[in-house]
């Protein structure tokens, strides 16, 4: 065989083998999307049905907690470890992902958004992916590495969700282990994640993008951007340190699930009923819309969204923790900008990244997600901010099982 024959087929299974990763890509893209669509629409019609009925509907938050318990103790198996489970799964703990973790966590989400619990949703949305991504990578007639599966199905579940496919992508890249992206698998979570957002889309599911008035970004506007993601790191680290002590805690004083998650469900009503007539409920998006359109904004807003998140999670509701923390940091940035004299819309949508990049301890994500929402113009801050945040915020992570490479 010639040198040209023998770099020839080197170059052409090369080429094939990244052909065969992007149609699984958008294979699996396909299938995540129509089923984040599905997630998305019945929780928008929970969204509707809340509507006039917020208080009352609080009242159920305890029962609808033992029903959550219920459904996870006689049918979830090993569904109720959550994300652990991604995570267990792509260091080799666990074998497969079960199909149990798809109903039983969209269904308890639904629950706890319904009762107005203080939660995300892209939890879900990423197990989602996560799962039928592994799953279908079992019956494909070559193999591929389960590493690029989960990565894949991470990106186009957050992708269907978010309608944001590069910051997607990356965040599949990087959530299972922070500071080494596995570049290959980014042919696959690309096209998985694009495919995702456009399936998505069909339906009406959209990333809410926002118009930022112009800033100039001058060395001293930059000064003040580094003491904001400052900020946002050791907040970060606080969020995801404080929510896994008060599960830790809550866990030893009420062992038994169904007592934990009663008591604290009649909690977690009465505070949030209390605190400005559940301003905090749900997954924060009238924070961000006040920040963003110059409507009232408390400085213990963000703090608030916090505490109630913590408790809401640790007691045992299912949701996300990334979209309470793109709230939490659009009401701390908002604040901390009139404080620093940035202005406050600006360091809003600072805040919204760079508290993602800390509470998650991903780097790449935070600033794509930072342009894809608020726009490219502001590059140079997005990436100032993100990189503070991620750098000082002593590794810590919302995902305990996270593997962390960094020195």
């Amino acid at each position: 065989m010639t040198f040209f024959e023998d770099g020839f087929k080197k170059n052409g299974l090369i080429w094939l083998r990244y052909i065969y990763y992007a149609l699984v890509g958008c294979l699996i893209g396909a299938i995540v999307g129509l089923a984040e669509t599905i997630f998305c629409l019945v929780l928008n019609g929970i969204f509707k049905i809340r509507v006039g009925l917020e208080m009352p509907l609080l009242l159920l938050m305890p029962f609808a907690g033992l029903l959550i318990v219920y459904i996870f103790v006689h049918y979830g198996g090993k569904s109720k470890e959550g994300m652990n489970l991604v995570f267990k799964v792509d260091q080799g703990k666990y074998s497969t992902i079960t199909y149990l973790l798809v109903p039983c966590m969209a269904i308890s989400t639904w629950l706890t958004h319904l009762v107005g619990g203080s939660v995300g949703r892209e939890g879900v949305a990423v197990q989602i992916g996560a799962t039928l991504s592994y799953r279908i990578g079992e019956k494909l007639p070559f193999s591929i590495p389960k590493s690029m599966l989960l990565e894949t199905g991470i990106a186009a579940g957050f992708s269907g969700l978010f309608g944001t496919p590069i910051a997607a992508a990356f965040f599949g890249l990087e959530v299972l282990v922070s500071g080494a992206i596995r570049y290959e698998g980014l042919c696959s979570a690309l096209t998985g994640s694009f495919m995702a957002a456009y399936i998505s889309g069909l339906f009406g599911i959209h990333a809410t993008q926002f118009v930022l008035p112009h800033v100039s970004i001058t060395f001293f506007l930059m000064l003040r951007v580094i003491v904001l993601g400052i900020v946002c790191a050791f907040i970060g680290m606080f969020f995801s340190k404080s929510l896994q002590f008060m599960r830790n805690n809550l866990a030893k004083l009420w062992p038994n699930p169904y007592q934990r998650i009663f008591i604290m469900g009649i909690l977690c009503a009465v505070l949030l009923a209390t605190l400005y007539h559940g301003r905090y409920c749900g997954l924060g998006v009238n924070l961000i819309q006040a920040a963003m359109t110059g409507k009232t904004i408390y400085p213990w807003d963000w703090i608030l969204k916090l505490v109630m998140t913590v408790l809401v999670l640790a007691s045992g509701f299912q949701g996300g923790e990334v979209m309470p923390l793109f709230t939490i940091g659009t009401c701390l940035g908002y604040w901390i900008g009139t404080l620093l004299g940035i202005p406050p819309m600006f360091a809003a949508a600072l805040g919204y990244a760079a508290l993602f990049a800390a509470g998650t301890n991903t780097l790449l994500a935070p600033i794509a997600i930072g342009m894809e929402i608020f726009g490219t113009q502001y590059f140079m801050p997005f990436f100032i901010v993100c990189a503070i945040a991620f750098l000082l915020n002593k590794n810590h992570s919302i995902y305990v099982l996270q593997r962390n490479l960094r020195i």
